[in-house]
């Protein structure tokens, strides 16, 4: 699962690039979905900047996405949850409440991501919000959320392999 504020920018961007990287690796079987830690988008579509940038860089536009916000319950159900920024990872964290959710940052898996110490401050790993901005915004964040895809599709068949 993909995470961002209000789940229209972000992660449902997030989650048509891993569909599509994962259906590329033969890993089609591995079911991506997204939400966010608002409600204020709830119900929305995909921003159309999003969709935009989406469809010129050939990718599915999230045609039928309404945004939700994500539940306790579903961090549980979920074998791992991404993301956008550090102030998503605490929430998600806090709403985890003990539970064995592997919460991370999406950035975390880009090679020339920077390391963050165990510990401290994970902002430094922050997918850029684009929706305050202009289409350009949009650009860099795709840009982001491509170079970190990789990592996560060898990440999880790591994980498959394992199983």
């Amino acid at each position: 699962m993909t995470v961002c504020t209000g789940n229209i920018c972000r992660s449902p961007m997030a989650q048509v690039v891993l569909r599509d990287r994962l259906a590329a690796a033969g890993l089609e079987e591995v079911q991506v979905d997204s939400t966010g830690i608002s409600d204020e988008e709830h119900g929305n579509p995909v921003d159309p900047r999003a969709r935009r940038v989406l469809a010129a860089h050939g990718y599915p536009t999230g045609e039928g996405h309404r945004a939700r916000r994500v539940r306790a319950e579903q961090l549980g159900e979920r074998d791992l949850v991404l993301a956008m920024t550090a102030r998503h990872v605490q929430f998600l964290r806090r709403l985890a409440n003990g539970t064995d959710a592997d919460i991370r940052m999406y950035r975390s898996f880009d090679p020339a991501a920077p390391t963050v110490p165990e510990g401290d401050d994970e902002s430094v790993l922050d997918v850029d919000d684009p929706w305050y901005g202009d289409q350009d915004g949009f650009e860099d964040c795709l840009a982001e959320i491509e170079t970190a895809a990789d990592g996560i599709v060898e990440h999880v068949r790591t994980v498959l392999d394992g199983r």
